[in-house]
């Protein structure tokens, strides 16, 4: 599995190579949320087909331990080769570029 930071993510996003897939559930992203898909984890399986393959895609929670199991299951299971997990979920980009944002 590849993990990437929160600046590596950054700067992917900011050249076009690279989206943000938030899999927290409906009610956290109510309390934060950044540019992203946001598909809830039990949602992934109906809404697969809105995961993009053309691009990297960063798999981001809370801190990053769902996020390691659903990119995981992304590579292994449905044969995804563009997927890495986010260090630190949306915790770590909260307190590198989105200080403004309430933390839970």
């Amino acid at each position: 599995m590849k993990y990437y930071s929160v600046d590596e993510i950054n700067t992917g996003i900011q050249s076009g190579k690279m989206v943000i897939l938030d899999i927290r559930e409906k009610y956290e992203c109510d309390i934060c949320s950044i540019e992203a898909i946001q598909i809830p984890m039990d949602e992934l399986f109906l809404r697969m087909n809105e995961i993009p393959r053309e691009q990297t895609v960063a798999v981001m929670c809370r801190a990053g331990k769902r996020a390691e199991a659903v990119a995981n299951m992304l590579v292994v299971e449905h044969h995804f080769d563009n997927i890495v997990v986010m260090e630190g979920g949306i915790i770590a980009w909260i307190e590198k570029f989105a200080t403004h944002l309430e933390s839970y």
